[in-house]
């Protein structure tokens, strides 16, 4: 840049004044030309659909041994065994206005007494559990008697591309309508890997601060789309690092929830771990291994659950699944997203590497047991 256009540069906000001035034009005008940020236009447009939701539940009291209990304390505090009030707070989004359907976290909402929803605008209502599914994590409550709400704009998860830009809504620490910015870090983050093994979930990961009170807000884009649901935060080591539920999974869940149905999961009823290659010859090298394993990346069985479909399909400990449907498998989460995309009771062929011989199978997945009862 040469002097004279950065002196040019420099002087355009005084030019302007002087204008303004001579022109008799208020001083207020300047404010009107300078715009607002993206991420203020893309919150604009979603902030009236994000809720707050308080919940109260009853739990059960830790129980202390008597024997343990100093009885002046006992006649002090009285019985500490039986029940207590519990109360909590996160945070929803309307999905659909003239139904008042709110998404949330299923553990915002598990096992409550009460749900209050409070509005952008500071209504207060009542809200109704329609469904819970704690295998995606996700929950939907329908508001009573509530006119005039304001639903978000659902995007499209599946064209996230790592990098670009995140922004979450909720209400962390109480503190509403709070704005945090970030980008996507990395897209299909399997939760088992973050200790959630009872979770069946690829999550989007984000730099963006979602903190206690988030969880069940929206994940927007640049545009003011959602594109995950807030629900979780690592603590411990890799704390900071924020995750949300790809919004294209969770629509598909609210659907059968708001329907009053439940979400059905098809398992297959195998304990999987990875294997690679390189790994597998590392293992064939060592004399005192138990198994020679295919040297191949795939999905390799673990365990077989009794009486699963597993089992009818005469899958074994130390078989190596490699594809399924025609798709290949690289790893346990691969196979799992072709079984969740599968049919309960529909066929769906699987290739397996036994030993030496590549085997074609067919198994038919049956409804997760947790999710079926």
């Amino acid at each position: 840049m040469t002097g004279l256009l950065r002196a040019l540069v420099r002087a355009v906000p005084a030019l302007v004044l002087v204008a303004l001035l001579l022109t008799g034009q208020p001083l207020s005008a300047l404010a009107v030309d300078q715009p607002h940020s993206f991420v203020a236009e893309a919150v604009r447009g979603v902030a009236p659909a994000v809720v707050r939701i308080d919940i109260e539940r009853t739990v059960a009291r830790q129980p202390f041994d008597p024997a343990l209990l100093d009885p002046f304390l006992r006649d002090l505090f009285g019985d500490p065994s039986g029940t207590m009030r519990e109360r909590g707070q996160g945070s929803g989004v309307v999905i659909d206005a003239a139904k008042a359907l709110v998404l949330t976290n299923a553990h915002v909402v598990d096992s409550v007494d009460s749900v209050e929803v409070t509005l952008a605008d500071g209504r207060q209502l009542d809200g109704t559990v329609e469904g819970i599914d704690p295998v995606t994590d996700l929950a939907v409550v329908r508001l009573r008697g509530v006119r005039n709400l304001q639903a978000a704009p659902l995007g499209d998860s599946e064209a996230l591309e790592v990098g670009d830009w995140a922004i979450a809504l909720g209400s962390p620490y109480g503190l509403e309508r709070t704005v945090t910015l970030g980008i996507v870090s990395s897209l299909h983050r399997d939760i088992n890997s973050l200790g959630f093994a009872d979770k069946r979930l690829d999550l989007i990961q984000t730099d963006a601060a979602i903190n206690p009170g988030n969880s069940g807000g929206p994940l927007i884009d640049a545009a003011g789309q959602v594109i995950g649901i807030n629900t979780l935060v690592r603590s411990g080591p890799g704390a900071g690092l924020g995750f949300a539920i790809p919004i294209n999974l969770a629509r598909r869940v609210a659907e059968q929830l708001a329907g009053g149905g439940q979400v059905v999961h098809p398992y297959l009823g195998l304990q999987l771990v990875p294997l690679t290659a390189r790994r597998a010859r590392e293992n064939n090298r060592d004399p005192d291994a138990l198994l020679q394993l295919p040297e191949r990346d795939g999905a390799l069985v673990q365990r077989v659950l009794p009486d699963s479909p597993a089992e009818q399909a005469g899958l074994r400990r130390g078989d190596l699944v490699v594809a399924a449907g025609e798709q290949p498998v690289r790893d346990p989460g691969s196979l799992l997203q072709r079984v969740e995309q599968s049919q309960v009771g529909e066929p769906l062929p699987l290739t397996v590497v036994r030993g030496k011989r590549e085997l074609s199978l067919s198994i038919r997945p049956a409804a997760l047991p947790s999710a079926a009862t």
